[in-house]
């Protein structure tokens, strides 16, 4: 992918964390949050056609669609990428939706538009999808066509499309849960369906799919290839492309992160060379994820973490035990922290006991 396009997509906080992102990490701009526990009427403008989904690569749950086909239904078009934490946020509310309101005319159709390489493989996708119970539609979008059609530049993204095929609304990041619900309703009254429910869903999601805790969180996301990485703390500094011993700083500042052992620094990515090398990681949130896998499909690696030295006990995310034991199978999003308050700067390490491991990015909630 060109650089150009590396620079302007983003997994995206979204409204409800706004104020927050905006003082700690640079985000730029918002939108009035306007929650209702009871519907209102919202003035919703035409933005534009729904473009045209011919330019996917592969389906997902479903045959091909088309603007042309998709004509009388309310559509609800979400651009994802399934190692995004902010999208796995947003997921339980995408999942209701789409059963709810299957019956009364809404389409949920996601459109999976990848960030990283090993997110190109449709075989990931499609474990992805099983994995986290997505039953509805998915475009397969590796060439980025439908995501320059909508002229789109965040996961997630949700736009809101009426029966005539207009875009009448779109939410760029988390949060406005109610809202877009209400919009829901609204699109599918002016589709003529008068029995559609004014109550609102209620999820229950779990893991990485829990809300983050916006007050706790000040360690924004952080990539670990050359590329985009911010904060690398290691002495001598990054090596591109080429085998390298890491050592860590006698300390490191929040936010900062260095490498231990045998490493080689790629674009996209931090290769491990040889077992027994680690990651270390200053942040301050309740939760800390990492995006990593095998090097090769098929193989596994085993790796155990440290929270300020000790095993993370009852601090432990689903992807580890209590003595910070797990095992890499697959390449996606490893949940590794969940603590309780209070929520301190904190010291992270993995180790990993097995070779052959790529990691990606630092997500935290």
């Amino acid at each position: 992918m060109s650089k150009e396009i590396n620079q302007n997509r983003r997994c995206f906080l979204g409204t409800a964390a706004m104020t927050i992102a905006a003082a700690q990490f640079g985000v730029i701009g918002s939108l009035k949050a306007q929650p209702s526990k009871t519907p209102v009427l919202l003035r919703l403008p035409i933005e534009g056609k729904l473009p045209s989904l011919g330019g996917a690569t592969g389906w997902l749950n479903s045959q091909p669609l088309t603007a042309v086909g998709l004509r009388g239904k309310v559509v609800l078009i979400g651009f994802w990428t399934y190692t995004c934490i902010n999208w796995r946020r947003t997921l339980p509310y995408l999942r209701a939706w789409a059963e709810k309101y299957e019956h009364q005319g809404l389409v949920v159709l996601g459109v999976s538009t990848p960030e990283f390489a090993f997110e190109k493989n449709v075989d990931n996708v499609r474990w992805a999808a099983k994995d986290m119970k997505i039953d509805y539609p998915i475009a397969v979008d590796n060439d980025y066509a439908i995501w320059r059609a909508f002229n789109n530049q965040y996961w997630p993204a949700l736009y809101f499309i009426d029966a005539q095929g207009h875009i009448r609304h779109h939410q760029f990041g988390e949060g406005e849960y109610e809202q877009s619900e209400v919009i829901i309703q609204q699109l599918l009254a002016e589709a003529g369906n008068n029995g559609t429910s004014h109550g609102l869903v209620s999820v229950d999601a779990r893991g990485a799919e829990v809300a983050a805790d916006w007050g706790n969180l000040k360690s924004p996301e952080n990539y670990v290839g050359y590329e985009r990485t911010e904060n690398f703390a290691s002495p001598g500094g990054a090596v591109s492309n080429k085998p390298h011993i890491y050592g860590v700083p006698a300390r490191l500042g929040l936010n900062h992160w260095a490498l231990s052992g045998d490493w080689t620094m790629e674009k996209q990515s931090v290769a491990l060379n040889r077992a027994n090398s680690r990651i270390i990681y200053c942040f301050h949130a309740r939760d800390l994820h990492l995006v990593m896998g095998p090097a090769e499909r098929g193989t596994s690696a085993r790796f155990r973490i440290l929270i300020d030295g000790e095993p993370p006990a009852a601090g432990h995310g689903v992807d580890v035990d209590e003595q910070g034991n797990g095992t890499v199978t697959e390449q996606r999003m490893y949940q590794l922290v969940r603590q309780s308050e209070p929520i301190h700067d904190r010291l992270f390490e993995i180790e990993f006991l097995d070779p052959g491991v790529e990691a990606f990015a630092f997500t935290f909630g």
